[in-house]
C-alpha cells in the first residue's frame, strides 16, 4: 500500500508515549497514520528497555525511512512488575523522563515541527515551551473517559474523596454532572478513580499538560463517539482532532497483500501460527476470541472460573495466555474437549477479522475496543481498572454490540462465577438467538463506520490532514 498523497510541507515529529504497552501501541499507530502521508516524518521515543520490546520499525509495519526509533536511559521502573506499584511508576514517569529526553532532542539531526505526547507524559508541555516547540497531546483511552477526567472537578466532591455517587449507591449517572458522558456510573470509576494518589497524579496530567497543549488527538472516531467529542471540543480552547481507530488496520492490509510475510505486532513475541490454521477449519462466526490484556491479569480464581464457563458453555475458542503456568492451570480445567485452544501469541486484529471469529472475550481495554469494532465483532466484557469499566459500559449500554460481566461479580473478591460466565457466552455465541443478531448487526454498523472514517474523505482522515496542517504551519 501506496502513501497518501497531500500538499502539506514536510513535517517532523517526535511522539513520546506513555511507556506502558497499551499506550505504546496507540503511539505507534497514530504514527502508521501520520507517516503514510507524503512529506511526514517521526522519531519515536522511548526507553532503552522498551527499545529493546519493539524491535526495528521495518518488523512493526512501519513506512521505510519514515519513522526512526531513540531511546533515553532506564530512568523509570521496568515494564515488568509495573502493575505493583502504579503511584510509584507515575511519579517516575512524571519526574525522571524529561531531563534526558531534553538531552535527546540536543542531539536530533532535524528539530521537530511539533511535539507529540502522550496525555500521562505532560512534562513534554513544558519542555516544549522552553525551546518554542507546540506539544500535541494524545489520548489513548476513550473521549468519554476523556471527558470525565477532564472535567472531573465537576463530580460532587464524595466522588473525589471515594468514589461515591450522591445516593451512595454508584448507580448514580456521570451524565448528570459531565456533557457528553453516556450511561457511565460513579462505580465505573473504582478502582482507579478512588485511590487519592493515583487520581492526583492523573488529574494533574490535565492541569499541567492538556490545558496548556496546543491541540489535543483522539485514538477513537467521530461516529463511534460524537457526543463526548462534541463536548470535548466545545470545551478546550485549542483544536481537537479524532483520527481513530488508531489501530494497526495499515499492517493488516499490508499483510493481506502479502501473505507470505505475516505480520507480527511484537516481534520478540513467542506466537505460533498453528492457531490459524484451527481458525481455518472452524465454521463461520463460530469461535469466541479470549484476551484480557497484557497489563493487569485476573486472579487464580477468576482464571479457572472462566475457563470452566468456557467450557460448560460448549463453545468453541481461542484463549491467550501467555503465562504458561496460566495455560497449565486452564488445560487442568479443562479446554472442552477440542473445541478450545489456548495460545501464548497472536497477531489479535488478524484474529478478529478472521471469518471464523464470532465473539470477543475482553477486559476492554481501549486499543482491543477499537480492534473489536474495527473487526465487526460483538464483545463480552470483564473489565480489571483504568478506563476498562467505562469502555465496558460503552460497549454494552451505549453501543449495545456486548454485554458485560462486571456487574455480575461477587461481592468477596470481586470473582464473576463460571455459571455467569456460560449464559453470557451462551448469549453472545447462540446461533439464531435475536439478541445475538441484533449485537452482530450492531457490531457491523460500527464496522463500516470505523472503516469509513480512516478511508480518504472520511471523518478521521480528514482530521489527519488538518492536523498535519496544523503542525506544519
Amino acid at each position: 500500500m501506496g502513501s497518501i498523497s497531500m500538499a502539506a510541507p514536510p513535517c517532523h515529529i517526535v511522539a513520546v508515549p506513555y511507556p506502558g504497552r497499551g499506550h505504546v501501541n496507540a503511539m505507534l499507530n497514530l504514527c502508521r497514520l501520520l507517516t503514510a502521508r507524503d512529506g511526514v516524518s517521526a522519531t519515536f521515543v522511548v526507553t532503552e528497555e522498551w527499545l529493546g520490546l519493539l524491535g526495528s520499525p521495518a518488523g512493526l509495519g512501519l513506512g521505510p525511512g519514515r519513522v526512526r526509533f531513540e531511546a533515553i536511559p532506564n530512568v523509570i521502573p521496568s515494564e515488568h512488575g509495573r502493575a505493583a506499584d502504579m503511584p510509584g511508576f507515575l511519579e517516575a514517569v512524571y519526574t525522571r523522563m524529561a531531563a534526558p529526553f531534553e538531552r535527546l532532542l540536543d542531539r536530533l539531526a532535524a528539530p521537530p515541527h511539533a511535539i507529540v505526547a502522550d496525555v500521562f507524559v505532560p512534562w513534554t508541555v513544558s519542555v516544549g515551551a522552553r525551546r518554542g516547540v507546540p506539544v500535541c497531546a494524545m489520548c489513548p483511552l476513550s473521549a468519554t473517559m476523556f471527558a470525565v477526567q477532564y472535567s472531573f472537578h465537576r463530580l460532587p466532591p464524595a466522588a473525589a474523596a471515594g468514589g461515591a455517587s450522591p445516593d451512595g449507591t454508584g448507580d448514580c449517572l456521570i451524565e448528570n454532572y459531565i456533557h457528553g458522558t453516556k450511561s457511565i456510573r460513579f462505580a465505573d470509576l473504582a478502582p482507579t478513580h478512588t485511590n487519592p494518589a493515583l487520581l492526583d497524579r492523573v488529574l494533574e496530567a490535565y492541569s499541567t499538560g492538556v490545558k496548556k497543549a496546543q491541540c489535543v488527538i483522539l485514538t477513537s472516531f467521530q461516529e463511534l463517539e460524537s457526543d463526548a467529542i462534541a463536548a470535548i471540543r466545545q470545551e478546550l480552547p485549542c483544536p481537537v482532532y479524532a483520527v481513530g481507530p488508531c489501530i494497526p488496520f495499515m499492517a493488516l492490509q499490508l499483510q493481506q497483500e502479502e501473505d507470505n510475510k505475516p505480520y507480527n505486532k511484537y516481534p520478540n513475541g513467542d506466537g505460533d501460527g498453528n492457531h490459524m490454521a484451527w481458525l481455518d477449519a472452524q465454521p463461520a462466526g463460530s469461535v469466541l476470541y479470549v484476551s484480557l490484556g497484557s497489563f493487569l491479569s485476573v486472579s487464580s480464581a477468576q482464571l479457572e472460573e472462566i475457563a470452566a464457563g468456557l467450557a460448560a458453555s460448549e463453545a468453541r475458542f481461542l484463549w491467550v495466555l501467555r503465562d504458561a503456568g496460566a495455560r497449565d492451570r486452564v488445560a487442568r480445567v479443562g479446554l472442552g474437549g477440542g473445541r478450545g485452544v489456548a495460545v501464548p501469541w497472536t497477531d489479535q486484529l488478524r484474529v478478529l477479522c478472521h471469518p471464523s471469529v464470532g465473539g470477543f472475550f475482553t477486559h476492554s481495554g481501549m486499543n482491543s475496543t477499537l480492534e473489536a469494532v474495527y473487526a465487526g465483532v460483538p464483545m463480552l466484557t470483564l473489565p480489571i481498572a483504568f478506563d476498562q469499566p467505562t469502555n465496558s459500559r460503552l460497549v454494552a449500554e451505549v453501543w449495545k454490540t456486548g454485554l458485560g460481566l462486571k456487574d455480575a461479580a461477587r461481592c468477596d473478591g470481586g470473582v464473576v462465577g463460571r455459571d455467569d460466565i456460560a449464559k453470557a457466552v451462551e448469549r453472545l455465541m447462540r446461533p439464531g438467538s435475536p439478541e445475538a443478531a441484533g449485537m452482530r448487526r450492531r457490531a457491523a454498523l460500527l464496522k463500516d463506520a470505523a472503516r469509513a472514517a480512516c478511508e480518504e474523505g472520511g471523518s478521521s482522515w480528514k482530521d489527519v490532514t488538518s492536523f498535519i496542517h496544523f503542525v506544519s504551519s
